[in-house]
């Protein structure tokens, strides 16, 4: 019931700040038009698997050599997908064009706090201000070049890193956000308030996955629930939201130790009921892409004509 700015610490640092729009926004418009197209992966949640399937995500769009693939992780305090593409430790070089993104595959690229760490288990202990400004720079200042997708992966929740995302990229057509949850209720309370929090800030939603839905035995097949979708699930809140639902991802053990090595699970275990789930998502994904974009050429074409 009281204001939004009440109690903050940091009200004088915002006093001070001059008014009116971000010039820096325009920057970042400027540069997120090279990209085609702009997805990012959300979840009220932790601890659902938003960056195992982005990075898994981006394993199978890159398997298309034609296409180019970057990731950015602005989970400030937990960066977690240098660790699952193998490429922990590297160092992020800069250049007179901006910083460039270490380069998992040919096609594939990924930028991360982790990179600016001078160790792994180093914390990150910043305030609001700090972290936007940090989320600003990787998207003004990161040279990412013409690629065709770029993920963003989010911490859970509603708050800082979130309404960054939603302000800098307001002007530059952000395809959606894709929603991952589990079927627990438990889960599927906070991933409710994400939809909302998507609807807010005008952000599309392209869908909701259903992570770990099932175990699958690698050896006997034998289907188990290992979190009972007690209220319907991730299907069923769909449905109550009205967002589309793109699919159900089972639960395989070897997914996790694929991202402890940094390999991708959709080519070390192609016969996976897992594998076969993630690439009928993606191909979901790519369709609603490949229709926007249709979509919006056509808009772009009778604007000319008229």
């Amino acid at each position: 019931k009281s204001t939004a700015c009440q109690g903050c610490p940091n009200q004088n640092v915002c006093a001070t700040k001059p008014k009116g729009p971000d010039p820096d926004v325009g920057d970042i418009t400027e540069k997120m038009s090279k990209i085609k197209h702009k997805l990012i992966i959300l979840s009220g949640k932790g601890g659902v698997g938003k960056s195992t399937f982005t990075a898994h995500l981006a394993h199978g769009l890159s398997s298309d050599n034609d296409k180019q693939i970057g990731v950015l992780d602005v989970d400030i305090c937990g960066p977690s997908l240098p660790k699952i593409f193998g490429v922990e430790g590297e160092q992020v070089h800069q250049s007179g064009s901006g910083w460039s993104p270490v380069y998992v595959d040919d096609n594939l690229s990924l930028m991360s706090v982790g990179f600016l760490l001078s160790k792994a288990d180093e914390a990150v202990i910043w305030r609001g201000p700090k972290k936007n400004g940090m989320i600003k720079q990787f998207l003004r200042d990161v040279d990412w070049g013409e690629i065709d997708y770029l993920l963003i992966d989010t911490p859970p929740g509603t708050s800082d890193e979130h309404l960054s995302i939603a302000q800098y990229l307001k002007e530059s057509d952000v395809d959606g956000a894709i929603v991952i949850t589990t079927p627990q209720e438990v889960a599927l309370l906070d991933v409710r308030k994400e939809i909302t929090f998507c609807r807010k800030v005008d952000l599309p939603i392209i869908g909701v996955v259903e992570n770990m839905s099932s175990f699958v035995c690698p050896k006997c097949k034998v289907s188990t629930q290992i979190f009972p979708a007690s209220t319907g699930g991730g299907q069923k809140m769909a449905e109550d939201m009205n967002v589309p639902f793109l699919g159900s991802l089972p639960l395989d053990p070897r997914i996790g130790k694929c991202c402890d090595e940094g390999k991708s699970f959709l080519t070390e275990v192609p016969d996976s009921p897992a594998t076969q789930a993630y690439k009928q998502i993606m191909s979901k994904i790519v369709e609603y892409c490949t229709k926007r974009n249709e979509n919006r050429e056509s808009d772009s074409g009778e604007m000319k004509t008229n």
